[in-house]
């Protein structure tokens, strides 16, 4: 019997910030719900199908990288990617009806998107990002967001918070192309690529996640004997392959020709 994978460990608690496929996740939510808001009333399935699976990409990540083992998080890794692929089909599936366009040639770098830029400022701020109402981060790096010309902003504590719902805020970026973009701006060419770059993201997370969990985990005796006899069977080959090659070249004949 195998032990038990190592228990994981991270220094930031929110570590999964650093991550590519979290940041792409977290833009993906936020382009579904702004795509989702201009459906039809009676397509209420359709929207709540779709932001369903588009948070549950995120919240996988998130749940998972707390887990205390590799092998855990990477079952919630498996889910996170089953509700990508999830993504992806309601997503063409509104296309087919003809509640999104498609724009051949469109693109996240068409609508002001810069991915890369994005896991930069994750990055430089720690994992945490301050929220600035839509503010670009990029003009006030170092400095804090809740001064303006050297005074700050008094807060009105006898007044209710605004709890109307903003895709930045509940995502924590306040990244400037996204304030201004529209639902009508979306196509199904731009959910795609920015589907298929989260996706390879994914898979290069799991792969590197997949090599940790078995070096964390020693192999059983029925498994070393397994891999003793590979190696030995691809050594015979080896050996077999190079004894032939020397055959034919002293003959000077090809025994496969006719």
């Amino acid at each position: 019997m195998r032990p038990i994978a190592h228990t994981r460990e991270w220094k930031h608690p929110e570590g999964y910030r650093y991550l590519a496929p979290w940041a792409n996740a977290v833009f993906l939510r936020i382009l579904v719900r702004k795509f989702t808001q201009g459906l039809p009333r009676n397509e209420y399935r359709l929207k709540a199908q779709l932001d369903d699976a588009a948070r549950s990409v995120v919240a996988n990540i998130e749940e998972g990288y707390k887990r205390p083992t590799t092998k855990e998080y990477l079952a919630f890794l498996g889910y996170s990617q089953a509700s990508l692929e999830e993504v992806k089909g309601d997503i063409r599936r509104a296309c087919q009806d003809g509640f999104l366009k498609t724009k051949t040639g469109s693109s996240l770098a068409g609508i002001g998107i810069d991915l890369r830029e994005v896991r930069g400022i994750l990055r430089e701020n720690k994992g945490i990002l301050r929220e600035d109402k839509g503010k670009d981060l990029r003009e006030d790096k170092g400095k804090d967001l809740r001064e303006d010309k050297g005074e700050k902003k008094e807060e009105n504590l006898g007044e209710s918070p605004d709890v109307s719902y903003n895709p930045l805020t509940f995502s924590n970026i306040p990244y400037n192309p996204l304030t201004s973009l529209r639902g009508s701006d979306l196509t199904l060419e731009i959910f795609i690529e920015l589907i298929n770059k989260t996706d390879f993201l994914m898979r290069q997370l799991v792969k590197s996640l997949e090599k940790k969990m078995n070096e964390e985990m020693p192999m059983s005796s029925r498994d070393k004997w397994l891999k003793i006899k590979m190696r030995q069977g691809q050594e015979k080959e080896r050996k077999f392959d190079e004894e032939l090659k020397k055959k034919i070249e002293k003959s000077g004949k090809n025994p496969w020709k006719k």
